[in-house]
C-alpha cells in the first residue's frame, strides 16, 4: 500500500468565465489596465477589486474572470506585479537611493514591509535589498555619491602651527 495518497491536481474550471463572453472580455481587458496601470491605480492601498468593479460598473466575479483568463493571475497578483516593476525601478534610481525600503514599499502601493518583501521575492526570487546591491555592483556609476568631509578645523590648526613653528626654526639658523 501506497505511504501517501498522492493525486494529481486537477485544474478547476470556474462557471462564470465561461458566461463572460469574448467581447466583453476584451473590453473589460482594456478598461482593467486603462485603470490599474496607465492611472496606476496600483499605488493606492486601498485599491480593491471591489472598488474596481465599482469604478467599472460590474461585479467582482467578472473582474475575477477577465483577470483570471486575460491576465492567468489573480486580482492581488496583477495589482502586485505593477507594483514590484515599479519598485524596480526606484530601487536602482539614483534619485531615490536615500530612501528605506518601507518607503519604497510606500510609494509603489504596499500596506507594509513584509507584504512587500514577500510579493518582491515570489516575482523576483531575491530580497528588494539584494536586488539594489546587486544592480548596483553590476553599474557602479548608479552608486550615489558621498559628499565629501571638509578638513578637520584641528587637523588644519595642526598643520597650521607646524608649518609656522618650522618656518621659525630655519630663520633662527
Amino acid at each position: 500500500m501506497a505511504k501517501y495518497n498522492i493525486t494529481e491536481k486537477r485544474e478547476k474550471e470556474a462557471a462564470y468565465r465561461s458566461l463572460v463572453s469574448p467581447k466583453l472580455m476584451d473590453e473589460m481587458q482594456e478598461k482593467i489596465m486603462n485603470i490599474i496601470v496607465m492611472q496606476k491605480k496600483y499605488r493606492d492601498k486601498d485599491y480593491s477589486a471591489k472598488r474596481l468593479a465599482e469604478d467599472l460598473g460590474t461585479n467582482t466575479r467578472y473582474i475575477s474572470a477577465v483577470v483570471n483568463v486575460r491576465f492567468h493571475m489573480n486580482y492581488t497578483s496583477f495589482v502586485n506585479k505593477y507594483r514590484i516593476e515599479e519598485a524596480m525601478t526606484i530601487l536602482v534610481d539614483k534619485r531615490y537611493q536615500d530612501l528605506r525600503m518601507e518607503e519604497v514599499s510606500d510609494m509603489v502601493g504596499f500596506a507594509n514591509r513584509q507584504s512587500f518583501y514577500a510579493s518582491f521575492f515570489k516575482i523576483m526570487g531575491i530580497t528588494p535589498r539584494e536586488y539594489r546591491i546587486t544592480h548596483l555592483a553590476q553599474h557602479p556609476s548608479l552608486k550615489p555619491e558621498k559628499p565629501k568631509k571638509p578638513a578637520k578645523p584641528a587637523k588644519a590648526a595642526k598643520s597650521a602651527k607646524k608649518s609656522a613653528k618650522a618656518a621659525t626654526k630655519k630663520k633662527e639658523k
